[in-house]
């Protein structure tokens, strides 16, 4: 039987933000599109891939379904396509909502498919009896989330608030240094002096045109400067918007100002009350059982709730290959218990799966959900963003492999059902002398195998590590100790 992995894309593609939405008999990710190797964000065209509800391993490329040079504004191509959403509208087609870069405006464009593609078809902006029919720019217009109701009322959720643990600094330069830059750096230095940010969420409902507001936005929930008393302490609105109507209720989740987390808050109605209600991933899994240390080097995060059949998940996104700029999109099954709730999940290297992964054949190494040394920090470090033990896909040669594997590296997978396994190959290449300590969790002192090796090759090469696991549901954990740095390709399960 097909068995599906997070990262639950091909691991050469980086479809980070993804917002989930069944249409039809199939669900379909819209996100932004970054790039091995990126320089900055979202440096691809939008593409959209789908599943059948059926079957949650089966994704297919829809295609490109948006190119940035559609919109009037970024004819120039000197812009990216950042996080957008689709809905529904009223009229049955399908509705496009992005934003590029830091430029003030939110884009719209439509299709009758959900895979698109799609049309440019306007910005969001007032009628002319409201301040002129001026382009929507309140509150930061940034990652536009939309929701179409039941009754057909459609409502806009966009915003951008820097607090607290990250704020935006614009670099210090004079005359001289902006003359020198690019035309197109330029551009952007004088957007951002001139850039006033947001405080909060927003939200404003449209017309049934799908583009023009019908009133001035308003805040939804506090932004990290505004939630003293309001129940948001420590979890406030960074960015990230993503709204859903679950079994009569209205859940907005979003990126707090801690930037790794998605949390969600909760109200009876689309446009107001709004209660925290707590947080539901974080791509270093901080806060899950009380964790106060990451499972994995911390970026930004951005993702969505969608129902499937009778089950929900939550989809997020990981950093690779060192930096912010090359993210892969992943997902977890959630429980909404029946108060509406929802805990906080761990994050998982069988994801899609619906059940863990067999502990039997040939895996990538880098579908680890814990990749932890002593270099990984407990926050987010926009001053020295490369993380020190990373996933990095290669695509000269088509390979994915976890780098600067060192000492008191931590390498784990969760979760795999073991039957009767006997030996554990791994695919390694550098130079390192030490021991390769096997675990069925992250912190066990039960030993289900240690192997004592020696590598100095930049070849790849099979390491046979006798184990004995216990049959049943269990995490699989590789604890490096010794000199040197490797690199890890693969490993496989074999049964005498």
């Amino acid at each position: 039987m097909e068995q599906i992995y997070n990262p639950y894309l091909p691991l050469n593609e980086y479809i980070p933000d993804g917002e989930p939405h069944v249409f039809g008999d199939r669900v379909y990710i819209y996100g932004s599109h970054d790039k091995t190797g990126g320089k900055a964000y979202c440096e691809q065209h939008y593409q959209v891939w789908s599943a059948p509800v059926d079957n949650l391993r089966d994704w297919r490329s829809e295609g490109v379904s948006y190119l940035r040079m559609q919109d009037p504004s970024n004819a120039q191509d000197t812009m990216q396509l950042w996080a957008p959403d689709v809905t529904q509208g009223p009229d049955g087609r399908y509705y496009l909502y992005y934003c590029f870069s830091f430029y003030p405006e939110i884009g719209v464009a439509v299709s009758d498919s959900p895979a698109g593609p799609f049309e440019f078809y306007g910005h969001v902006h007032y009628p002319e009896n409201i301040l002129g029919g001026k382009t929507v720019t309140e509150g930061m217009v940034f990652d536009p989330a939309v929701l179409t109701d039941d009754d057909g009322r459609v409502y806009l959720y966009y915003g951008f608030a820097p607090a607290a643990e990250k704020e935006m600094k614009l670099p210090d330069l004079n005359v001289e240094d902006i003359s020198a830059l690019a035309p197109s750096m330029r551009q952007k230095i004088e957007q951002l002096r001139q850039m006033v940010f947001g405080e909060n969420s927003m939200v404003v409902e449209l017309e049934q045109d799908m583009v023009t507001a019908k009133y001035e936005p308003k805040a939804l929930i506090p932004g990290g400067h505004h939630t003293a008393g309001t129940g948001f302490e420590e979890h406030g609105f960074f960015e990230a918007s993503s709204i859903r109507k679950i079994r009569g209720k209205y859940y907005f989740v979003y990126s707090s100002h801690k930037s790794h987390e998605l949390c969600y808050a909760m109200s009876d109605k689309p446009d107001e009350g709004f209660v925290y209600g707590g947080t539901i991933v974080s791509n270093g899994n901080i806060g899950y059982n009380g964790r106060k240390t990451p499972s994995y080097p911390l970026g930004n995060n951005h993702g969505g709730i969608v129902q499937v059949k009778d089950d929900f998940y939550i989809f997020y996104h990981r950093q690779t290959q060192g930096t912010e700029f090359s993210r892969q999109g992943c997902a977890e099954k959630i429980i909404i218990d029946d108060e509406g709730r929802i805990a906080q999940v761990e994050t998982t290297s069988c994801g899609l799966n619906g059940e863990p992964l067999r502990a039997a054949g040939i895996y990538p190494a880098a579908i680890a959900c814990t990749l932890t040394d002593p270099t990984v920090v407990n926050h987010i470090d926009y001053n020295d963003p490369v993380m020190k033990t990373q996933v990095q896909v290669t695509e000269k040669q088509n390979q994915s492999f976890i780098t600067n594997i060192k000492d008191k590296t931590v390498v784990g997978y969760r979760y795999f059902t073991f039957i009767d396994a006997d030996l554990l190959a791994v695919e390694l290449r550098g130079q390192f002398a030490g021991t390769i300590t096997i675990t069925h969790s992250e912190n066990s002192t039960r030993t289900i195998g240690e192997y004592e090796v020696q590598v100095n090759s930049d070849e790849w090469d099979l390491q046979l590590i006798p184990i004995a696991p216990k049959n049943g549901r269990h995490g699989l954990y590789l604890h490096f100790e010794g000199t040197g740095t490797l690199d890890m390709k693969s490993f496989g399960f074999i049964s005498a």
